[in-house]
């Protein structure tokens, strides 16, 4: 927002709402709040900082205003509003050839004395920040944003938006800067009409369309999310209903094992039916892993029909989540719940969430214990060194998570997230976190090389082994070539 613009229309609604006091102010990381009270509809100042400084005027029941005003700190009407509560804009400050503009707030104190506060607006790209001084009193330094001197700037030459407004006014360029004239903004109406026509437009731009896009690629990823998780829980249930006529083999030979004890390769049923064996396995031993792998199957199936019964839960509620996004709740942030849980519920959780924090940063001190990577919307973690592989491994990692390190090289554990608790994950997730281990390791430079992937839940560490080393119960060998 150029400097004469950002001047005229302070000072036009100093001169068209005089003696208005301040309501409420709220103050988030990239804006400044200030409702004005006084009036059937309730206007309110946003002294915006990112992603452009500009000063908007705004109706407080506009989606812009809730959606920025939901992003403010809970504790930011406690810290600002004391000193601006009932306060009267009594003065506006500033110089058309710099983006700056003070304005000059007086309250009256419990004593009775007035009492004056100063509030700056530096509105440079990059550069933008707000500044509060006491003038009568010094309260805390309160500012958001650059920090910038408490003077005003002193420029040495009109700058060319200056040059601009002193081309087209003319000699009405000073009435122009009182904000006498309304057509330094286009529109219809008085200046503060144009004015708030204007804020909209440009809250639509720069704060609902980005809130909308994001709105839209959360749906998006949510969606495929939970595609995905039907496609594999599809996957898995066809797996173990294969298995399932192993079963009745199993029972059919057991019925008959007195007559075809030992036998193996193929075995000849009473009722004239021939059964393959699997190679190296006798009748006795070959029922025994079927039964084995049909109880599997029939386990399997039962946590299959939960999740199946778990993800159609999450779409209704998906839904229900979308309709209430598409009836204009997706701009308004979720805010936290001012009941707070105590006693031991709240310690736990405080507790867990410190421990999670610590487990994630190295020994050392000097930064994270892994990298994230994300593979088609799983969250991939690597390891920065032995002992934080260890950290990796057996204090960030879940048993339900896949492990993967190159064979017999050092190298960096890498952890593939599943919450969802998949039994398995595609395979091309599998390989890009196999090349990812593969390169992280003393194999970058090699050929194609074996990188083994495991379970948490069946890697185990020995006490007096040295760190990163671990032993695996039970693994399968993936060969790739080390890519970044």
């Amino acid at each position: 927002m150029d400097g004469p613009l950002l001047l005229a229309l302070g000072r036009a609604w100093l001169a068209g709402r005089p003696d208005l006091p301040v309501e409420s102010v709220w103050a988030s990381g990239r804006a400044l709040g200030i409702r004005w009270a006084g009036r059937r509809a309730s206007e309110g100042w946003v002294l915006l900082l990112q992603p452009r400084p500009e000063l908007w005027l705004l109706g407080t029941g506009d989606e812009a205003w809730v959606r920025l005003q939901a992003e403010a700190t809970k504790d930011s009407p406690r810290l600002w509003g004391p000193w601006f509560s009932g306060a009267r804009l009594k003065a506006v400050e500033g110089d058309p050839r710099e983006r700056w503009l003070g304005l000059v707030f007086q309250r009256r104190a419990i004593t009775g004395r007035f009492e004056t506060l100063h509030l700056a607006f530096q509105a440079i790209p990059g550069r933008a920040g707000l500044r509060v001084d006491g003038l009568d009193v010094q309260p805390p330094r309160l500012g958001l944003g650059s920090p910038f001197p408490a003077a005003p700037p002193e420029p040495s030459e009109d700058p060319p938006p200056l040059l601009r407004w002193r081309e087209r006014w003319g000699a009405d360029l000073e009435a122009a800067l009182r904000g006498e004239i309304a057509e330094v903004l286009e529109g219809e109406g008085s200046l503060l009409d144009r004015h708030l026509a204007w804020s909209r437009a440009r809250a639509e731009a720069l704060v609902l369309l980005p809130a909308r896009a994001a709105v839209a690629r959360k749906c998006q990823a949510e969606s495929a999310r939970m595609e995905r998780l039907g496609e594999a829980l599809a996957r898995d249930r066809s797996r173990h209903a294969a298995s399932l006529p192993l079963k009745v083999q199993a029972q059919r030979i057991s019925a008959e094992l007195y007559h075809l004890k030992g036998a193996t390769r193929e075995v000849l049923l009473l009722d004239g039916t021939r059964v393959a064996l699997p190679e190296g396995l006798n009748a006795e031993e070959a029922a025994q892993s079927w039964f084995v792998v049909a109880k599997k199957a029939e386990r399997g199936l039962r946590r299959v029909a939960e999740l199946e019964a778990e993800l159609e839960r999450e779409r209704q509620a998906w839904a229900r989540r979308q309709a209430s996004l598409e009836g204009g709740a997706a701009l308004a942030l979720e805010t936290p719940s001012a009941r707070q849980p105590k006693g031991p519920v709240a310690r736990t959780k405080k507790e867990s969430r410190r421990m999670n924090d610590q487990a994630s940063k190295r020994k050392d001190g000097k930064g994270a214990a892994f990298r994230s990577v994300g593979v088609d919307g799983f969250e991939v973690l690597i390891g920065k060194g032995d002992a934080e592989n260890d950290q990796l491994t057996f204090k960030v990692a879940e048993n339900t998570d896949f492990w993967l390190h190159v064979a017999s090289l050092p190298g960096s554990h890498v952890v593939i997230r599943n919450p969802d608790k998949l039994s398995e994950l595609p395979r091309h997730v599998l390989e890009r976190a196999a090349e990812l281990a593969a390169y992280h390791s003393k194999a970058r430079d090699g050929g194609k090389v074996e990188v083994h992937l495991a379970r948490i839940a069946d890697i185990s560490k020995p006490r007096g082994f040295a760190p990163g080393k671990v032993i695996l119960k039970k693994w399968t060998a993936i060969r790739v070539y080390p890519k970044p």
